[in-house]
């Protein structure tokens, strides 16, 4: 999420909040990911002692046989796609159809060094969607200061993580929040995350190499101290490879570096399997339910905005948090409207997901997708019948494996 200028538009003042909503916000968030960690296990170290040691480092890649089967089907050379054929974007190598996702392991590419030169996705608000507005918006939010999440992170937010990924212009990053899955209870390898942040949209197709990473440098540490952090420090619950990933058939087809109509649409599910080891993500992290109500932007006193911005001044090495009462964004009469919030937080903070607290269990609402060039709000889809429709054939489908 990176944004270009926009015409100036009146600002209301700072909007009250209701303390009450904003500490209950924080409270069943922390609570929700302490409550499903159940007993460590020494789950954190083991994790990134497992994902330390790489058949990659030895120059090998195990690529199972069915993924093989689907790269040969679609007209790839398994033994070249593993020795970096991957890296190969020509337009008539970049899968770009829902059904065409593939995305095979390959163990140590995700390196912490590699994990920290990933950049921001770009995403955009231009001015063509400003003028697509035609009155519908409420008037810009004051921002609000995005505030640095507590550590540790697997105490605090476990379920909140970071989603690597590569591109044609190198690796990328974004967030995203493992989510509860309806059909496979507490057993969940699901994660929600932004369309963008998988998909290039009409002009190409699925990024390759996604990985999750939940609680993503798990004490807060700095550039510097990282240079000695041990793997567990880093990646506490490993690398989690998405097996597949969908997102909205608006976003595969409209999706572009700018709002416009994909951008109501941004929104995926990955399915994800640990680097190493057999216990589910959500047993390993704790998840969180998903409000597919779309409720209005007025009948919702506080909304939090959880991510790890990697733009300046931030680095993408912590997480951070907005909450604010959410008002309205309309990139088109014709278009829901999406959610919009004062936060100051930049790109690489896309996908990161939105809750909200409904009868005292917080859910997860919207996902980040666009804000302006002086970082002073973010706006995310509404969740409705679109996307847990997508929610439910990957539950179904996949969420068994």
């Amino acid at each position: 999420m990176r944004s270009t200028r926009t015409p100036a538009t009146p600002r209301r003042g700072r909007r009250n909040r209701t303390l009450l909503a904003t500490t209950g916000l924080i409270a069943a968030l922390a609570l929700t990911a302490t409550a499903c960690n159940g007993s460590d296990e020494g789950t954190a170290d083991k994790a990134g002692a497992d994902s330390s040691a790489s058949p990659a480092a030895e120059g090998k890649v195990k690529i199972p046989a069915a993924l093989a089967d689907k790269l040969k089907e679609r007209g790839i050379d398994v033994d070249k796609w593993a020795a970096g054929g991957w890296q190969n974007w020509d337009k008539d190598k970049w899968l770009s159809e829902a059904k065409d996702f593939v995305n095979p392991v390959i163990e140590g590419l995700w390196k912490p060094e590699r994990m920290q030169s990933a950049t921001e996705a770009n995403k955009t608000y231009s001015t063509k969607d400003a003028a697509a507005d035609q009155g519908v918006s409420d008037p810009d939010p004051a921002p609000v200061e995005a505030t640095a999440e507590k550590t540790p992170y697997h105490v605090n937010a476990a379920p909140v993580g970071k989603i690597f990924f590569d591109s044609p212009d190198g690796p990328k990053v974004c967030s995203g929040t493992v989510v509860k899955d309806v059909n496979h209870p507490g057993k969940s390898n699901l994660v929600w995350t932004a369309g963008h942040c998988v998909h290039a949209g009409g002009s190409g197709g699925w990024y390759r190499n996604i990985v999750f990473v939940p609680a993503y440098n798990d004490l807060g540490k700095s550039e510097a101290q990282l240079a000695n952090a041990t793997a567990s420090e880093v990646t506490p619950y490993g690398n989690w490879w998405a097996d597949w990933a969908s997102t909205s058939n608006e976003w595969i087809q409209g999706g572009s570096d700018t709002g416009g109509a994909g951008a109501t649409y941004d929104f995926a599910v990955l399915h994800v399997k640990p680097e190493s080891g057999s216990r589910s993500l959500e047993e390993t992290t704790g998840a969180l339910d998903v409000d597919f109500s779309a409720p209005s932007a007025t009948d919702v006193a506080t909304m939090g905005a959880w991510g790890y911005p990697a733009a300046a001044p931030y680095n993408g090495l912590k997480m951070f948090k907005c909450l604010d009462r959410p008002g309205r964004l309309s990139l088109g009469t014709a278009l829901p409207t999406m959610y919009r919030i004062g936060c100051t937080m930049t790109g690489g903070s896309s996908g990161g997901g939105w809750f909200r607290v409904v009868g005292g269990t917080t859910k997860l609402v919207s996902n980040t997708s666009i804000g302006p060039l002086d970082n002073t709000w973010l706006a995310g889809p509404q969740l409705g019948q679109e996307a847990e429709t997508l929610y439910q054939n990957m539950s179904k489908t996949y969420g068994g494996r």
